[in-house]
């Protein structure tokens, strides 16, 4: 296990590093803030540093984690700071802890989904997205590598652990619980659901925010 991790915001233009560039980003950002950490071995040794649950491009984030580690004895109040001055506008750390948790505890994530109607929220819109998440089985196809034909089928009504709804007069907010890993969901399908099931109630935009990461009792995980 890595020994130390560092929590931090996501967002504004940042949401569209994608994962790899986020993982370059930090490793320049700690040589540049004179942070050092461990390396990897071999013939070209690299900065150490693991993202567990990577973000989607375009989606936002309060609760993002990253694993690396320090050498015995260094200052982990200051790498917060150190860290955010030369880092990316959107990217901001919050703090550095001790990593005690293995990352299979890492159970739930709380996606914030707001679904935007340009002309304001179809009529029962609201109702008929309930209906859909509340049924006993949904399944879609998504993108799978292993897959021979590249689609793999997938039931989103397991995976979903909570939904909470809040309507209002040009969008319809979705606070919702997912599954973090084996297998996660990503709330994008839940979407892909909408436009294929209702496509009368398929929104003009939509935008996602990772607002925590939960372990199996819902409790934020560190």
């Amino acid at each position: 296990m890595p020994d130390q991790r560092i929590q931090f915001v996501k967002t504004g233009r940042a949401c569209y590093i994608s994962h790899l560039d986020l993982m370059r980003t930090f490793q320049r950002a700690f040589l540049r803030a004179g942070i050092h950490i461990r390396h990897t071995e071999g013939f070209n040794p690299h900065a150490y540093v693991s993202i567990p649950l990577p973000l989607s491009v375009g989606f936002s984030s309060q609760c993002e984690i990253l694993e690396f580690g320090l050498p015995e004895g260094a200052d982990m109040e200051a790498v917060p700071w150190r860290l955010t001055r030369v880092l990316p506008e959107g990217i901001t750390v919050t703090k550095c802890y001790d990593a005690e948790r293995p990352y299979k505890e890492l159970c739930y994530v709380n996606y914030i989904i707001t679904l935007e109607y340009d002309a304001g929220a179809p009529v029962g819109a609201e109702n008929t997205i309930r209906a859909l998440l509340g049924r006993e089985s949904l399944v879609v196809s998504k993108k799978s590598k292993k897959a021979k034909s590249g689609q793999t089928q997938v039931d989103l009504i397991p995976l979903i652990q909570r939904v909470d709804y809040e309507g209002r007069r040009d969008s319809i907010v979705m606070d919702t619980i997912l599954r973090a890993q084996n297998p996660g969901l990503n709330p994008a399908l839940i979407v892909a659901a909408i436009r294929e099931q209702c496509p009368e109630m398929a929104p003009d935009y939509v935008s996602y925010h990772r607002k925590q990461v939960l372990d199996r009792d819902l409790r934020p995980y560190e």
